[in-house]
């Protein structure tokens, strides 16, 4: 190899060392910025809502088949039953830790009265 060819493949090599370099500091400013948008409040409250959106048809995509729900309550089996325990044990840990219990055994206690007074109204019109 003569001098001119190791001279042209030394600037060669630089000149793709630099080109890497500035691909480098655009990548650093580029990723910034995008982490710059990404905490504003409403980039977060997005985030965990798709997040949230994305876990729940991830859990609950389970109850829409044969198995599930998709029966209705006369449907209601073993399996079905299984399947909505975990749901059913985070929202009572829930309840309990907020110390909600009362509140909710109201709403319980009025929906109860309420769907009681729709089928007495329902079995009267018939």
């Amino acid at each position: 190899m003569s001098k001119h060819e190791e001279e042209a493949a030394l600037a060669a090599e630089k000149l793709r060392l630099i080109r890497e370099g500035e691909l480098l500091r655009i990548k650093v400013v580029h990723s910034k910025a995008l982490l710059g948008q990404a905490l504003h409040p409403d980039a977060l409250m997005h985030g965990a809502i798709d997040h949230a959106v994305g876990l729940a048809q991830a859990r609950l995509g389970g109850l829409l088949q044969p198995g599930g729900l998709s029966a209705g309550l006369g449907g209601l089996n073993f399996k079905s039953v299984r399947s909505l325990m975990p749901y059913a044990l985070t929202v009572g840990s829930f309840i309990a830790r907020k110390r909600l219990i009362k509140p909710v055994l109201i709403v319980v206690a009025v929906a109860g009265a309420g769907v009681g007074w729709l089928l007495r109204h329902k079995r009267t019109a018939e």
